[in-house]
């Protein structure tokens, strides 16, 4: 099996790890996206906002390995204010929509202590099925 690194261009490197991984039979692995833009860069310390730009940003990933939204298959969110998640369900599914579409893989979501880039307030990594037709 050949594995393929995708990173969206114009992205700064990733420093220790890929953004993507592509296996020879069209699973994509996407690595924990967080709410900083292409140049690794926080615009935002609001929760939707961070959201919005790691849902962005896997959809970057996705996108460089030729699939679309569909081809997302799981989506595992880490966030470190359970309350704030819960308290902005109507935000969250209002932004979620905007950039995923009506795809609704499988998903779990983990409460954490912490993430290792101090400024994110939230991590999602996705796994996607790219056809190879």
């Amino acid at each position: 099996m050949i594995n393929k690194i995708i990173q969206p261009e114009g992205w700064a490197p990733a420093k220790g790890y890929a953004n993507g991984v592509m296996s020879s039979d069209g699973q994509l692995f996407v690595g924990g996206q967080i709410g900083w833009d292409a140049n690794q860069k926080f615009n935002s310390s609001d929760f939707i906002s961070q959201m919005e730009q790691a849902l962005q940003n896997i959809m970057a990933v996705v996108t460089t390995a030729g699939g679309t939204a569909e081809d997302i298959v799981r989506l595992t969110w880490f966030v470190i204010n359970k309350r704030e998640y819960l308290e902005r369900q109507r935000e969250v599914g209002e932004v979620y929509r905007r950039v995923l579409g009506r795809n609704f893989p499988a998903m779990t979501m983990v409460v954490v202590a912490g993430l290792i880039e101090d400024e994110a307030l939230l991590e999602i990594e996705a796994t996607a099925v790219i056809s190879r037709d």
